[in-house]
């Protein structure tokens, strides 16, 4: 199955091009330069370098966050779309799962936290099982102070708030990325599309864990 997989939810994002699970082509930049300046560059490219046509993909595979707002918007209004001007389907893939999953086999349980602003994190914990990534909680917004309170045990803690965990118990790991690698959710959409796994594109939404800016100021309007 040849997936196009888009990543948006945090500032190092971009998109990967995966046929089965050969990962042909991937494209991440960075930088301060917002994602609806580049993604359909970036897949433009990617398209172009690897001989493909948008009418090769099979299926599309996108980030849902949490992270950036903004970002979030961008990543899922472009792969809409895609699926429906191409007619295939899409795999809904949580952010921080992929984090996770760039840590395979690790001895230690995984804690991908990504800076959430406000003085909180997104935070989840996973253990490797089997053949993956399990998460042992829910997606979570969270003071560092009180995710460093829940753990009882030696954590890998990754991602771009890491360093506001501060507990004896952390095991920091600095991976070049900050968030997810494309191509990781390149992989876990392919293996949740082979199942079945989809997502409506009406039904396609993401997780913010807790209301946007834009929200909090209508709500404030709404009651003065």
């Amino acid at each position: 199955m040849r997936v196009l997989a888009v990543e948006t939810s945090t500032l190092s994002g971009g998109a990967a091009l995966l046929d089965d699970e050969r990962v042909v082509g991937e494209y991440t930049l960075d930088v301060r330069i917002t994602h609806s300046e580049r993604l359909m560059a970036a897949i433009d490219r990617l398209l172009s370098d690897a001989g493909w046509t948008p009418r090769d993909l099979e299926g599309l595979a996108v980030t849902v966050g949490p992270g950036s707002f903004t970002g979030l918007r961008v990543g899922l209004s472009t792969v809409k779309g895609l699926a429906l001007a191409l007619a295939i389907p899409v795999a809904a893939v949580p952010t921080l799962d992929a984090m996770a999953a760039m840590l395979p086999y690790a001895a230690l349980p995984v804690c991908p936290v990504l800076d959430a602003r406000k003085r909180e994190v997104y935070a989840s914990l996973y253990r490797w099982e089997d053949r993956g990534m399990r998460r042992q909680w829910d997606y979570l917004a969270i003071a560092p102070d009180d995710l460093a309170r829940r753990l009882d045990e030696p954590v890998i803690v990754v991602g771009d708030g890491a360093a506001a965990i501060r507990s004896p118990l952390v095991r920091h790991v600095r991976p070049p990325r900050r968030g997810p690698a494309p191509a990781v959710v390149g992989a876990l959409g392919h293996t949740r599309l082979a199942l079945g796994d989809t997502v409506a594109v009406a039904d396609l939404a993401p997780i913010y864990l807790r209301p946007s800016e834009a929200e909090l100021k209508r709500r404030g309007a709404a009651v003065s």
